[in-house]
């Protein structure tokens, strides 16, 4: 069990109907370093997990045989998170060092991230891991054109999992795994099918991990300088209006006026703002600052020891929806080479 200065990790698995969460939680829970993880199902979810129960424990909470808690949602996930650590702490039930929460298909997850950053009772318990979106070949393509919440789902992940990968025909893998990537340039893509194991590191290897951060911010500069950015010809409208977009300067940015600049844009634009990543050179630090965050939030900056690809130099991925590009790259600009005394306020805002 987690100590008070151990905030136990919640990671996010989302992915639209039928897409495979449930599947791919089940195995994981499997793996002997996911013992002791504690599971929480919207109650309108598919939960799929009978054959796994083996004692009900009240209404909402059940016993899984791998050891693991699972609670349905009945009232909110605050609640839910406090009662699963209140009655572990009062040996009711078996100690748990993970959370993993498993939304709903048609969920959108920033909410769930915005709770666990924003209520100050969670974030002493609890910390966010990794959001990991579960897209399957048959209906994966379809889903995103049709649904705005499956666009949402893998616009915020963290990693995507491409799932019946067994039953893809053609080239229809490579189709979504290009689909994906220009949607979320950012985010880690691995294949899942009945054939395949798991990797614990789905949910083991954090973004939040100070061990993993280099390599992890090594692979969105590597996704942004590779072109993955930019729409494919054939995804012109098939992505509605979601896109990623990067800010790069080379000159130190002034942490304040940068702060100031971002909270801005976040207050105004925050709903559009689905995931922000970035690699900041500050004024008067050697090494660089890594920042990330969904919509409104952004979480407690990182410094690293040093520069992950060797050259230095602020790189922010941006992946928003119905923001115009031009207008925040113009903001990002003047803003950043402007005195405290000029106004900055319309350019900002109207951007």
């Amino acid at each position: 069990m987690s100590t008070l200065t151990e905030p136990i990790t919640v990671n996010v698995l989302t992915g639209f109907l039928g897409a495979g969460k449930t599947s791919l939680l089940n195995r994981l829970l499997r793996l002997p370093r996911l013992a002791g993880t504690a599971v929480i199902i919207n109650e309108f979810g598919e939960v799929g997990l009978d054959h796994l129960l083996v004692e009900t424990m009240d209404d909402d909470i059940v016993l899984l045989k791998s050891g693991c808690i699972c609670c349905t949602i009945r009232g909110d996930l605050k609640d839910a998170l406090l009662s699963l650590l209140e009655r572990s702490r009062r040996g009711e039930l078996p100690s748990f060092s993970r959370v993993a929460v498993e939304t709903t298909g048609i969920a959108d997850p920033a909410p769930i991230v915005a709770t666990l950053s924003a209520d100050p009772m969670l974030r002493h318990h609890f910390r966010i891991g990794n959001i990991v979106t579960v897209v399957d070949v048959p209906n994966g393509l379809s889903n995103l054109s049709a649904y705005p919440e499956a666009l949402r789902q893998v616009a915020v992940a963290d990693r995507l999992v491409i799932s019946k990968t067994d039953l893809a025909q053609g080239d229809a893998e490579a189709a979504l795994h290009a689909r994906l990537s220009a949607i979320n340039p950012t985010a880690e893509i691995l294949p899942f099918s009945e054939d395949l194991r798991p990797d614990d590191a789905i949910f083991l290897h954090d973004v939040h991990d100070l061990a993993a951060r280099g390599s992890e911010v090594a692979r969105w500069l590597h996704a942004a300088s590779s072109g993955g950015h930019h729409h494919h010809p054939h995804d012109v409208n098939s992505h509605r209006d979601i896109r990623a977009f990067v800010l790069t300067t080379d000159q130190p940015l002034h942490w304040p006026r940068f702060a100031l600049w971002l909270s801005m844009l976040l207050n105004r634009h925050g709903e559009r703002v689905l995931r922000l990543k970035g690699l900041l050179a500050i004024e008067g630090n050697d090494s660089p600052v890594v920042i990330q965050g969904v919509q409104h939030l952004i979480h407690k900056p990182v410094h690293l020891q040093r520069w992950p690809d060797g050259v230095s130099g602020t790189r922010i991925v941006v992946i928003a929806r119905g923001l115009d590009e031009k207008s925040v790259q113009r903001s990002f600009s003047i803003f950043n080479g402007l005195r405290y005394e000029d106004n900055i306020d319309d350019e900002v805002t109207s951007a």
